[in-house]
């Protein structure tokens, strides 16, 4: 077969055009020992498929592809994932048909993520064939893989039902779904595990006199499984049913196995519960959840192991917006509270990354007393990503207790932190400083933040240094060119004489930033005189960032300026001992040129 493909291709090839002659080599790759060579003829079935047209590629290449037992799982994912945009060369959706066989036998291979793919590709096909040949072709494959002897084949089939039920006779779709009923208790576990994952998707196409008898039967045999894999699954298969189901029937089938979920032996199963609770808790809506899903939540939050209460503290937000701040207050802080001081640090720092978002739920009166305990305790946390987390999210606080508070209470905890000694949590402050300047105010800044800023000009990590520079600019830019005159730059000039290299050059690089937001005046007559002064430096690193700061002032001066000062400075380090300081004057000096400042 192989054989009469590649004389075919060769003929065709003679006929056609000398660019599609690689296409015989292409073929002859299909069944080279070399893995490399037939992962890549896989790749390129399409351009097979074109030479040889749409008859022969579906009587000869797709029946070649359905004999071959390559046995190289990365080949059948390759083959797979093609033959699930076939359709095209084959002639349409009228023959999608010839495409199945051979992602039928894909299906029942051992690799995972294979068959996974070769389920996604007949998912893809499925959709796009006609109502008769979904009868005739695929419907029936779907019932041979839920019939298989292997448990690959069971365990693809379930992904299969929801595209063939729709277009089944009323007789099929009986056996469909007592097909999937059978998978449902299946002897496999993974066969179980993955009618469990497809159940949401299968319900979805079942009408609904169907879905409160036979669905609703085959969701509890999977919630009494004895398989705790299972049972997890059918935690997402309650929030994808109730959004099936009627409100009562909802609370009638769904809340029960929630609830009896969230006290599962199984720390796993209450694990899913607890990271699924919210879209739980919109299937059964809002009175069963004050009522029944409040005390199964105050149970995850003071669960035995830390994953289940990482995942719960995680949603207390989310989870407090459907409850009345009475209730709210009354169920849910008392274990905020627990959290707070929890022993596990994953713990508080899932607390800490969404509790900030619960102070508009609560109100000012409740922020006051109850949860600024909690963010002052969060904020002196030994662990860094729990004092980053509440750092990072202080404006909603602020929205709520207004700024006099907010400084009161969190302000000293946040000077505190900005001279942490993990420098990520210094970065997460000084990111923070602009928004917190613009919600202080000028006065406030200046007394209690200002010589802060300073400070971290001349951190040891360069991280924080740049963002301390960055951090002068948004400042300046914030409070204006006047303020920025008489509190920013005195003290940022003072420092261009530090013994320290790298600290001048983060003054460099300061000016650098703040010369665009001070203006040509302030630039020329304070700015660029230190920088000139700096060409004199003895260390190359700090001569040739002097070139690319000058580079950077020539737009912002005016051209005379760029004459008589900042040429002349170029020229004399352009003819420096050191290679890269030579380099760096060169190309700013190409930005002097008058055509290069007028542009």
């Amino acid at each position: 077969m192989i054989d009469e493909l590649e004389i075919s291709c060769g003929i065709k090839m003679a006929m056609i055009d000398e660019p599609l002659y690689p296409i015989a080599v292409l073929i002859d790759e299909l069944k080279n020992e070399d893995i490399q060579l037939r992962l890549n003829s896989i790749r390129r079935l399409s351009t097979i498929a074109r030479a040889l047209g749409e008859e022969r590629t579906r009587k000869e290449l797709i029946l070649f592809l359905s004999e071959n037992n390559d046995d190289d799982d990365e080949v059948l994912l390759a083959m797979a994932e093609e033959l699930g945009v076939f359709i095209p060369y084959v002639g349409g959706v009228e023959h999608a048909n010839v495409l199945l066989p051979p992602l039928e036998t894909l299906c029942t291979v051992e690799e995972t993520c294979v068959r996974d793919k070769a389920v996604e590709s007949l998912c893809r096909i499925g959709a796009q064939m006609r109502e008769a040949d979904l009868v005739e072709f695929f419907i029936p494959l779907v019932k041979r893989l839920a019939a298989g002897e292997w448990f690959t084949a069971r365990v693809s089939s379930c992904g299969l039902f929801h595209i063939a039920y729709p277009s089944a006779p009323e007789a099929l779709k009986a056996e469909l779904r007592l097909s999937y009923s059978q998978l449902c208790q299946d002897d496999m576990p993974m066969v179980r595990r993955a009618a469990a994952t497809n159940l949401g998707k299968f319900a979805a196409t079942v009408e609904a006199a169907h879905l409160k008898t036979d669905i609703m039967s085959m969701f509890e045999d999977l919630t009494q499984d004895d398989q705790d894999s299972v049972r997890l699954l059918a935690v997402e298969g309650c929030a994808a049913l109730g959004k099936l189901l009627e409100p009562q029937d909802c609370v009638a089938h769904i809340l029960p196995v929630i609830v009896s979920f969230s006290q599962d032996k199984s720390w796993r199963v209450r694990y899913m519960v607890a990271n699924q609770l919210y879209e739980l808790c919109e299937a059964v809506g809002p009175e069963p959840t004050r009522s029944d899903l409040v005390p199964a939540y105050v149970r995850l939050l003071r669960d035995n192991e830390a994953e289940v209460r990482i995942a719960a503290a995680g949603k207390v937000t989310k989870f407090c917006r459907i409850l009345s701040p009475e209730l709210a207050v009354q169920h849910i802080l008392p274990c905020v509270k627990e959290l707070s001081s929890d022993s596990s640090q994953h713990v508080r720092s899932a607390l800490a990354s969404v509790i900030m978002g619960m102070a508009p739920v609560l109100g000012k009166d409740a922020t006051i007393e109850q949860l600024l305990p909690i963010f002052l305790s969060l904020l002196k946390d030994e662990f860094p990503d729990v004092r980053l987390n509440i750092i990072s999210k202080l404006d909603q606080v602020n929205q709520v207790i207004g700024i006099d508070l907010l400084s009161q209470s969190l302000l000293p905890a946040i000077v505190e932190l900005a001279e942490d000694r993990h420098w990520r949590v210094r970065l997460a402050i000084i990111e923070y400083i602009p928004l917190l300047a613009s919600q202080l105010g000028v006065g406030f800044f200046d007394d209690k933040l200002g010589a802060l800023c300073m400070q971290w000009l001349k951190d040891k990590v360069y991280s924080i240094r740049d963002a301390a520079a960055n951090n002068v600019k948004r400042l300046a830019e914030e409070f204006g060119p006047d303020w920025a005159m008489q509190h920013i730059i005195p003290q940022v000039l003072d420092m261009i004489n530090n013994p320290h290299y790298l600290y001048r050059m983060t003054i460099l690089h300061a000016i650098s930033l703040l010369a665009p937001v001070m203006g040509a005046e302030i630039t020329c007559s304070k700015l660029l005189p230190v920088v000139i002064n700096a060409s004199k430096d003895r260390v190359p690193n700090i001569k040739f960032n002097v070139a690319k700061v000058l580079k950077s002032l020539v737009p912002i001066v005016g051209e005379s300026v760029v004459e008589n000062t900042i040429r002349p400075c170029l020229v004399e380090l352009s003819e420096d001992p050191d290679v890269d300081v030579r380099f760096f004057a060169t190309q700013a000096l190409q930005a002097c040129d008058p055509a290069m400042i007028s542009t």
